[in-house]
């Protein structure tokens, strides 16, 4: 009980201090929004006291004393023209400088986030513990961070204003200051066991939801409309459907009469006792023992409404507080976390000439699993080399390695000599071009889904896509499309756009890497999705148009690997034999073994074609 208590206290402590890395956090994005916040927040529990506590009581006092009808009426004059000033304030605030103070902490806001989610190392985005939190920081981060700031305003200036209340109606009856237990009570005991009551029912919905959720998002997905109309599948997704209505009915029937006794005595609490009890006993002093004057009456029954709206507000923001304390630590988690290798780093320029690119006894795990154990291979530069291998052999993993998107467990990678950790990150980077299988289009023009943001001058960029387009196979394809290279991929954003098969995807994946002039090329499975022939077409132009780069690919397909100038096989986490094609067939070991299994394959197929 002892550690459950101090969990939460440190839970409790860390929210608080999350609020106050959020209100930092806006002060540094926009500073008028934290100071105009500030003021309005101030302003509105200003504006209840001084109507409840002191404008009736002066009103009032001043009629029955038998002040002038003028005096009042300058009071009451100077008092709405502050009045409006202040709503001419507010409106000044809602209508313009929250709207413009709105954009700009989105602006810097994602501005941060976005540098951030570029700079973290890859691992961040394939660890789902990590990745989850980040999304949590991005979704309305904007708005949330405004509201999680405004709710600690509301917080500070509603408890200050609730001692205020408390102070004011003290001094006009001390009885009366009882009468703020109920709503007390109300909030801070009813309204928290009602929260609890909607958390437990939230959850135990969530199962429920989250199929019914699943089943309207299937019934509209259009590459669920097949089997919607060949199967009987409907029928079976309409089961599940009345499954989970069922159990939100359950699970509603199990939270109802707890439920509703508890907001029976929150509105009882809250409002009924403080409101009728304080008017009653308000006029009772008043008419019958004649101990609480009309202005004090008007007080305490002003009071009452404006410190029961007061404490309403003060426990909803104080509840946000908590709640939004979870938001901002996700928030605070991604913006100080700390890279392991950072995009920034400026080390030492690695020039533009590989020499050789040595793997020296390189160990990688990831989860605690290891992908690759003791790994040596070394790449001259100028020679073509293979990796080939079984799937989950750790190929592409070595690759990611060389490009450093993860560093090695153990072991380390040299660029003529140099660990690759000294050297400039991304002057490093830019000595290779890659093309990776699990490639992705984005919503830009072909030219640029080829370009990438490479610095290529407007006069060439043309030519040299519809070179690389050419060299690739992808450039009939992409010159039948309605706007030729200009015509956007995907049409996510544009009705015009193409959504291009996954060879012709890959072809252009392919391209982006001819494009790109550089000492080092990468070839990841890039024909994976190819028939035989644009295969054969393809590693003619990757070796005729790499033949003074060092070149590196990875096929399953062994029949493509033949013209490399070495080839290293992977098996068991690390490199079992290497050599050339030839060297590799007269050993007779497991290279052999897959290039006649595959080869048969291919004679197999040819044989049943005949």
């Amino acid at each position: 009980m002892k550690n459950e208590k101090k969990k939460r206290e440190i839970s409790r402590g860390r929210a608080i201090n999350n609020n106050i890395y959020a209100t930092k956090l806006l002060v540094k994005l926009c500073p008028s929004m934290v100071v105009h916040g500030a003021i309005s927040r101030f302003l509105g529990y200003f504006e209840w006291l001084f109507y409840s506590a002191f404008f009736m009581r002066f009103v009032i006092n001043s009629l029955q004393s038998g002040d002038s009808f003028g005096r009042i009426m300058i009071f009451v004059a100077i008092v709405t023209v502050v009045a409006c000033a202040m709503s001419f304030y507010d409106k000044f605030l809602v209508g313009y400088r929250f709207p413009i103070n709105n954009v700009i902490v989105n602006k810097e806001l994602y501005k941060l986030l976005f540098k951030k989610s570029r700079n973290v190392e890859l691992e961040c985005f394939e660890n789902s513990e990590f990745y989850d939190k980040y999304t949590l920081a991005m979704e309305k981060a904007d708005t949330r961070l405004v509201e999680t700031v405004h709710a600690v305003f509301n917080t500070i200036f509603g408890a200050i204003a609730g001692v205020c209340a408390f102070v004011f109606m003290f001094q006009v009856d001390k009885i009366s200051v009882l009468f703020l237990i109920f709503p007390a009570i109300g909030n801070f005991v009813f309204n928290r066991m009602i929260s609890h009551i909607d958390y437990d029912r939230n959850k135990d919905m969530n199962p429920h939801n989250r199929r019914i959720a699943y089943i309207n998002r299937v019934m509209y997905l259009p590459e669920y409309a097949k089997e919607m109309r060949l199967t009987d599948v409907f029928s079976l997704m309409r089961r599940q459907y009345k499954e989970a209505i069922t159990g939100l009915a359950d699970v509603t029937k199990k939270y109802t009469k707890k439920a509703m006794v508890l907001h029976w005595l929150y509105v009882m609490f809250t409002f009924t006792f403080i409101f009728e009890g304080l008017l009653i006993y308000g006029a009772f002093c008043t008419l019958v023992r004649g101990s609480m004057s009309l202005a004090q009456l008007s007080v305490i029954t002003s009071m009452m409404v404006s410190t029961t709206w007061i404490l309403i507000g003060f426990t909803e923001s104080l509840t946000s507080l908590f709640k939004n304390g979870l938001f901002i630590e996700y928030l605070r988690t991604f913006l100080e976390y700390k890279e392991k290798i950072s995009e920034n780093y400026e080390g030492i320029d690695p020039g533009t000439e590989i020499k050789t690119l040595e793997f020296r006894d390189v160990s990688f795990s990831y989860k605690d699993k290891k992908v690759l154990s003791h790994l040596n291979m070394e790449f001259r530069g100028g020679k073509t080399y293979a990796l080939v291998g079984h799937n989950g052999a750790g190929k592409t993993t070595l690759i990611k390695l060389l490009l450093r998107l993860y560093d090695p467990t153990e072991g380390e990678i040299l660029l003529n000599g140099r660990n690759i950790k000294e050297y400039d990150l991304k002057k490093y980077r830019a000595l290779f071009a890659t093309a990776f299988q699990d490639n992705r289009m984005f919503s830009m023009s072909v030219t640029d889904n080829v370009v990438m943001g490479e610095n290529i001058p407007e006069a060439k960029k043309i030519e040299r896509v519809e070179e690389a387009l050419k060299l690739s196979g992808a450039y009939d394809k992409v010159m039948s499309l309605k706007h030729g290279m200009g015509t956007t991929l995907t049409n996510e954003f544009d009705d015009e756009g193409a959504v291009l098969s996954g060879g012709e995807s890959q072809k252009v994946v392919v391209a982006r890497a001819f494009v790109k002039q550089c000492p080092f090329k990468v070839f990841d499975e890039p024909s994976s999705a190819l028939d035989p022939i644009a295969e054969a077409t393809l590693f003619d132009n990757i070796y005729e148009t790499c033949k003074d780069n060092t070149l590196v690919f990875i096929s399953h397909r062994l029949s493509s690997v033949q013209n490399a100038d070495w080839v290293y096989l992977l098996s068991d986490k690390t490199v079992k034999e290497e050599g050339t094609h030839r060297m590799l067939m007269e050993k007779h070991g497991l290279y052999a073994d897959m290039y006649t299994k595959q080869a048969k394959n291919y004679l197999a197929i040819s044989g049943g074609a005949c």
